[in-house]
């Protein structure tokens, strides 16, 4: 439905709305649930709803930090990081992971969650989630604005260098993205949504046009 009828507005003067949509229309994003490691040895685990997987080969994802948080700061300091995906069950641990809370403090032990070793970094992983990415920090960008100058926002880049997925999610040699019922986030202040069998369809892309390049 469409009303063909749009509410125009230039982010830095204002969106005049109850809430400020953005979030909410590039939308649902997946969560990065991220765990690092301080310099002193201290664990810290944090959910980021500006995260992304970016390529294939190598396999590349990145949370963005707005400010100089205990994530960005631990990866930075000790070039390591593991995302861990939230499923259903998950939801409510991670939400309590969001909490600010003061330096020092193990956000593992406050949401009652199980360490798990990685192999080749340092941070622990998240017991009970269902796939972990063990990740070495390839790149740390601070983003800036249109006329140049920098923002207060930073992406953490980092390639998977070894990978751990539950095998209850694998069927006949496949990965099944509906059966951890990933936990991905909407607008506003509460909205989040999950990814559900019943939601599935399916679409071949289409082939090579004659001419088209390679």
């Amino acid at each position: 439905m469409s009303s063909n009828s749009f509410h125009s507005y230039r982010p830095g003067d204002g969106h005049g709305l109850a809430h400020d949509p953005l979030n909410a229309i590039v939308a649902p994003r997946p969560i990065g649930w991220i765990s690092t490691i301080s310099a002193e040895g201290t664990a810290n685990l944090a959910p980021y709803s500006f995260f992304n997987l970016f390529s294939y080969r190598p396999p590349i994802l990145g949370f963005s930090s707005g400010g100089e948080k205990d994530s960005l700061v631990n990866a930075r300091a000790t070039g390591e990081f593991v995302w861990n995906l939230v499923g259903r069950a998950q939801a409510e641990a991670m939400n309590l992971t969001s909490a600010a809370v003061p330096l020092g403090i193990d956000e593992f032990e406050l949401a009652g969650l199980a360490k798990l070793p990685s192999r080749d970094v340092r941070p622990p992983r998240v017991g009970g989630s269902p796939v972990q990415f063990e990740c070495k920090v390839t790149q740390i960008v601070r983003l800036e604005r249109a006329d140049r100058t920098p923002s207060d926002n930073w992406v953490v880049f980092g390639e998977a260098v070894r990978i751990h997925i539950d095998t209850a999610y694998i069927v006949d040699g496949t990965y099944q993205t509906a059966l951890a019922t990933p936990v991905v986030r909407g607008g506003g202040l509460t909205d989040y949504f999950e990814i559900t069998a019943d939601r599935l369809f399916h679409m071949r892309r289409p082939g090579p046009m004659a001419g088209a390049e390679r």
